[in-house]
């Protein structure tokens, strides 16, 4: 998939700033030249962005069809959200070791071997009859999309060098996502509705099948002229910190921050995260190189990135809350009117790419970041009549938009002035933020609501909306702090006006 790309564009310096923000800070330059794909650069991407929309949907697919696979299945409503669960902690967990097993066996075998996982489990999900055969599908599409999504995402960057190729296809991969988590809500519902819950698993086997037997032909890959030793203790201590960060989120969001259970996983997790750190300042060939680790693009990217997919894929939970619980909306009328979010999610995608050319990778997301805020400060006026969904669908639309301008901003900034050898291990970085990211999100703001719904005493409509008016305005806090972070730490000028890496 190595086609030719054109130089970098933006710049004057033909060279790209190791940080990814090519242009420095407040600094703006003159639009390149318009630069085109090849035909082949097309079908590869359109082939790629495919598979990584199918993954988006699947994330979601199932949230509004629960209850369907619970009373079909036989799980008890306490239990349902492992539904979801299994699959977060295999996807989240494991991502980061796929990705550098990608980058050492090959990005094209491991997105092949993922994709045939993803539609196998597929139809053992669908076919499913109890409820651990359920959960075992579930696993197995997690491992399957914490192959495929790092190893696509590097078959893309090194297809499009740095320069206005792989930002417009970060763009589109970004918005196309994003997209995919409302389409798999409305999907889900649809599904649900007209036929039964096992179609939101048997919908990825036709898509499945078709990536797989187009792929071989399409995609090219780079193989790596030696292949170091895989770093085993890193990647015990790192998805075994990340099996349980994310686990004692989800424990958290369902029983309490202070549950001994969840304390004892969420401290575990960090000492083996912290663990990790160490083990790889020694280690021969580290699953991440210290020397990544350090990098300002690397770290302060993939913190814009952390805080762009905690808060809006948590606010999507909790305007569920409020649509079905305070205006009493069904669940796919609750999928229905995230429509107008995956419109602006389009379109921040869209534009993203030629906004990180135009302003750099920082400007982008500082500008995104503060846009999201704002939409979703506004959405603490909501109020318990259905007037106020106009509020709630112009605000998430312009949210989208800016959320969208944020996430792509991340994904250029976390993946550029690395090789093209290192390309797995950076979109793996970046894949296990997003990842961990959505897990975390719900978790989190779930107990913010649920602290000041229980504060309240009660748990009817006017109780459910102030708990998600506290939680909304967290919310928009953390993502002007991210915003700030990002224009503060990323890619400071250096007296030469060029970036820090």
């Amino acid at each position: 998939m190595s086609a030719p790309s054109p130089a970098p564009s933006a710049a004057t310096d033909p060279t790209p700033a190791p940080s990814g923000d090519r242009v420095p800070a407040g600094e703006c330059v003159p639009a390149a030249p318009a630069v085109r794909m090849t035909g082949r650069q097309k079908l590869v991407l359109t082939l790629l962005l495919g598979a990584q929309f199918m993954i988006a949907v699947d994330f979601s697919i199932l949230n509004v069809a629960l209850p369907a696979v619970g009373q079909g299945l036989g799980f008890p409503l306490s239990r349902l959200q492992w539904i979801a669960t299994a699959f977060a902690l295999a996807a989240a967990g494991f991502t980061l070791l796929f990705g550098r097993i990608a980058d050492l066996v090959g990005r094209k075998r491991m997105f092949l071997v993922g994709m045939t996982v993803l539609g196998l489990s597929s139809v053992l999900g669908g076919l499913a009859t109890s409820p651990g055969v359920l959960l075992v599908a579930r696993v197995l599409q997690g491992l399957a999309t914490a192959a495929v999504t790092p190893a696509g995402l590097a078959l893309l960057t090194t297809a499009f060098k740095e320069g206005p190729l792989r930002e417009r296809a970060l763009g589109l991969n970004g918005a196309l996502m994003s997209a995919g988590f409302t389409a798999g809500a409305v999907l889900g519902g649809l599904l649900t509705d007209l036929l039964s819950w096992r179609w939101a698993f048997f919908v990825n086997v036709p898509v499945a099948a078709l990536v797989v037997a187009l792929a071989p032909s399409v995609v090219t890959d780079a193989r790596p002229a030696r292949r170091p030793r895989l770093d085993v203790p890193g990647a015990v201590t790192v998805t075994g910190g990340l099996l349980l960060l994310v686990y004692g989120l989800t424990r958290a969001g369902e029983s309490g921050w202070t549950g001994p259970v969840t304390l004892a996983a969420l401290l575990a997790g960090a000492a083996l995260l912290v663990t990790f750190r160490f083990v790889e300042a020694r280690a021969a060939a580290p699953l991440v190189p210290v020397r990544v680790l350090r990098r300002h693009s690397v770290v302060w990217g993939n913190t814009a990135g952390l805080i762009a997919f905690v808060t809006e894929t948590s606010l999507v939970f909790l305007l569920t809350l409020y649509l079905q619980e305070v205006l009493g909306y069904s669940p796919l009328a609750t999928g229905l009117a995230f429509g107008v979010l995956g419109v602006g999610t389009v379109l921040g995608g869209a534009f993203g790419g030629r906004a990180v050319g135009r302003f750099g990778s920082r400007a982008t997301i500082v500008g995104g970041g503060i846009v999201q805020a704002v939409a979703t400060l506004s959405l603490v006026a909501l109020g318990s009549t259905g007037g106020w969904i106009a509020l709630l669908l112009v605000a998430t639309f312009v949210g989208g938009i800016g959320n969208m301008l944020m996430i792509v901003g991340f994904m250029v900034t976390a993946t550029s002035g690395l090789p093209d050898e290192e390309q797995g291990l950076a979109t793996g970085l970046a894949t296990m933020t997003q990842q961990v990211g959505i897990t975390m999100g719900i978790p989190v703001m779930s107990a913010i609501a649920t602290a000041r719904i229980s504060a309240l005493g009660g748990s009817g409509p006017e109780a459910v909306l102030s708990g998600v008016a506290v939680a909304i305005l967290v919310n928009a806090a953390l993502v002007l702090a991210g915003a700030l972070l990002a224009g503060a730490f990323l890619a400071p000028r250096r007296p030469g006006g060029t970036s820090r890496p």
